[in-house]
């Protein structure tokens, strides 16, 4: 009889895995429902564990950012994986990561990340990026980049939609990709920005394949006309799959190269409303 249990316990368990996997076959997004934490902005000052007792109760298994304001990162970390949240990226502000790039490495791994995302090129005039503030950047990147790696975590730079001034047969992004060393510099692609600059975020996918290591999943107000000023009213953040970006094409296009870690980031004031859409969205593809 004992025999005969096991067998069928055995058997019962088969079938489970079996009857999973068929189940992912004809699934688009399968990897884990990841958050970009300042959708969570209004949220983390008042109350850190319970908004991360949100994104539990959401699904959320992957966290892109920095220790929230009264914690250190290693408090701020333990806190996520008691709710078996990861933060697999982290991000720094331009200048801080060129006055010491070794500091920021240090603090993303007390994170536990392995990427470390800049989202953000100072330039002086709005809309208006130059060449200039172009080339110093690729440089400040490759040697941001260098140390990072040095100390085992991978730099990106998340585009914010002004990099796509037309320069030359292309655009200043494109002159930055190409210009930055593989070895030392990747990329995040946020997918509205990319749209809201003039750029297919498709297309990019394509034409940059493995350059992009991580993903910004956004969408883009239907009606809404873009430009080249890496800024839009908040409201214009919608829920995935209502806008203008062909978001399942992304996820399609990204899954091609490898790409494992998407992150939701939703800067709209009603944050708390369009996330869980979003999240069945991307459970529907």
């Amino acid at each position: 009889m004992k025999k005969t249990t096991i067998l069928l316990s055995l058997a019962l368990l088969l079938f489970s895995t079996i009857s999973e996997v068929f189940a992912q076959k004809g699934k688009l997004y399968t990897f884990p429902i990841g958050m970009q934490a300042y959708t969570y902005r209004a949220s983390f000052p008042k109350d850190v564990a319970a908004t991360l007792d949100t994104l539990k109760m959401l699904g959320v298994t992957e966290l892109e950012g920095g220790a929230a304001k009264g914690t250190t990162p290693e408090e701020f970390r333990k806190m996520c994986e008691e709710r078996g949240i990861k933060i697999p990226g982290t991000g720094g502000g331009y200048e801080q990561l060129v006055k010491d790039p070794a500091a920021a490495a240090k603090t993303a791994k007390l994170l536990g990340s392995s990427y470390l995302m800049c989202a953000w090129i100072p330039h002086k005039v709005k809309g208006g990026f130059t060449f200039e503030e172009a080339k110093k950047a690729v440089d400040d990147f490759n040697m941001i980049g260098k140390v990072l790696k040095e100390n085992g975590i991978t730099f990106c730079y998340h585009n914010h939609g002004y990099e796509f001034q037309p320069y030359e047969d292309g655009t200043l992004f494109d002159y930055i990709v190409k210009n930055t060393n593989p070895e030392y510099v990747s990329f995040e692609l946020d997918i509205l920005w990319a749209f809201h600059g003039g750029a297919e975020p498709v297309s990019l996918l394509k034409k940059y394949g493995k350059r992009f290591k991580l993903i910004h999943l956004k969408d883009l107000r239907n009606g809404v006309k873009g430009d080249l000023t890496g800024g839009t009213p908040l409201i214009n953040d919608v829920v995935l799959g209502t806008g203008q970006v062909d978001v399942a094409g992304v996820i399609r296009e990204a899954k091609k190269i490898g790409i494992k870690h998407y992150f939701i980031e939703d800067e709209s004031p009603t944050w708390y409303e369009q996330v869980p859409k979003s999240i069945a969205y991307l459970k529907s593809l």
